[in-house]
């Protein structure tokens, strides 16, 4: 072929890049093409989005190519694009939202209209999410099996990055998207990035994982799942890289898991998946203190304010903060999951809609009334309170013994006494199955 483009979504890379390194091969020339959607506002991860983009244009332009940026609606840029740059084909990295399987089908039937190669390429999953299915459904509804099925699976080969990449000359490369301001600054975003960190985390704390990845207050978790969502690490890699803790990869099969759940089941974040006829709480005024960090709960208020500051949170703690609102204050599992969008740098639809509806007893869980317990669950992940110290200062001072339980103590100045404590005294942990 002459030219063809690569429309990149959530792949913002040249590393294990199936669809890019597919269409150097074959094409004499490419066009890696961004579209900034407005139907998708990047809310607060627009600097990491940014930093992603200026990373990728950089890589590009280091082997002789450069990232397209255009504004708009996708399928109709990409059709204008194609046109200008006489296209026989368009390449996408297959995602499984319901607005990405709609986007794709829009992609296939304007180039199918106008006669281009359509082609959907791996790249956003370690196993295609279309890959697996048991015998008698179209997919897995249980973990266990998948993780079961999901290890059996023979994977593809890590795809080099294309050592040049040649687009159309005097093509406008547009401009980058550059956020107003810089919500936070804890993570910079892109490939180059992405890769320093995950080298540093595996040499320095993949050996280690399993007996610390539940440690609230220590650094010792990789922190490379904003990299994961929007592709600036491949996720096959990284599985192969981390393949010595069982721990580590399990939890990148759980990222499959709800990806292939939501092929699936593409609303996933606005329907239940298993209904179960629950009333919710719509009491407002709980509602807003769990999203300002403030339920009189420590362990739930220092997720929530280092969710509202650093666009982050460790994988325990959103579980806690979660459950919490969920399971204790009965608030619909949807009011949490929009809340995580707004301010995770690494809230897809697939997992943190999937992981919403699984703590509460919603989504795929075969035990969907497991009791919880925040207390138990502070003391035995945060034990001397250094995480919650960290961030609700305001009792910072109590010690080891009340700092999960302040309401022990009498009157706490400058601090709610908490919403609920309807909590079943007998902690069972949520994260398998």
């Amino acid at each position: 072929m002459d030219t063809i483009i690569v429309l990149l979504n959530r792949d913002l890379r040249v590393h294990d890049h199936p669809a890019l390194a597919a269409a150097c091969a074959r094409a004499r020339r490419v066009v890696p093409l961004f579209v900034v959607d407005p139907a998708i506002p990047p809310r607060r991860r627009a600097g990491f989005l940014a930093d992603a983009l200026l990373d990728l244009r950089s890589s590009l332009r280091r082997r002789g190519g450069d990232l397209i940026l255009r504004r708009g609606d996708p399928v109709a840029e990409t059709m204008r694009l194609a046109d200008e740059v006489g296209a026989q084909a368009v390449w996408v990295s297959a995602d499984v939202t319901r607005y990405a399987q709609r986007r794709e089908r829009r992609l296939a039937a304007e180039c199918a209209r106008r006669r281009l190669d359509f082609r959907t390429f791996p790249g956003v999953t370690v196993i295609p999410a279309d890959a697996l299915r048991p015998d008698g459904g179209d997919h897995y509804r249980v973990f266990t099996p998948y993780w079961r099925a999901w290890s059996a699976e023979q994977r593809r080969a890590i795809v080099p990055p294309p050592p040049v990449v040649r687009v159309p000359e005097g093509l406008d490369p547009g401009v980058l998207p550059l956020p107003k301001a810089e919500p936070y600054g804890v993570l910079r975003g892109g490939e180059t990035e992405g890769r320093r960190r995950m080298t540093l985390w595996l040499r320095h704390c993949l050996d280690t994982y399993a007996e610390t990845r539940d440690d609230l207050a220590g650094e010792t978790t990789s922190r490379l799942s904003p990299y994961l969502h929007f592709g600036c690490l491949s996720p096959l890699e990284l599985a192969n890289a981390g393949a010595a803790s069982e721990e580590f990869v399990r939890r990148l099969c759980w990222r499959d898991f709800h990806h292939q759940v939501t092929r699936a089941f593409p609303d996933i974040d606005r329907r239940e998946y298993r209904p179960r006829g629950r009333r919710w709480n719509d009491d407002k005024d709980v509602v807003a203190a769990w999203r300002e960090g403030r339920t009189g709960m420590p362990i739930v208020d220092a997720a929530m304010r280092q969710l509202a500051a650093e666009g982050w949170l460790h994988d325990r703690a959103r579980l806690i903060a979660a459950a919490y609102l969920t399971r204790c204050l009965r608030v619909d599992w949807r009011i949490g999951a929009e809340h995580f969008a707004e301010y995770l740098l690494d809230a897809d639809v697939a997992v943190n809609c999937g992981s919403w509806q699984w703590l509460a007893g919603t989504g795929n869980d075969t035990r969907p009334h497991r009791a919880f317990n925040p207390v138990r669950q502070a003391k035995r992940f945060d034990p001397d309170g250094e995480y919650v110290r960290r961030y609700v200062p305001e009792i910072s001072h109590l010690p080891r013994t009340f700092i999960h339980e302040p309401w022990k103590t009498g009157v706490i100045r400058h601090y709610p006494p908490p919403i609920a404590v309807n909590w079943d005294p007998v902690d069972q942990d949520l994260r398998e199955d």
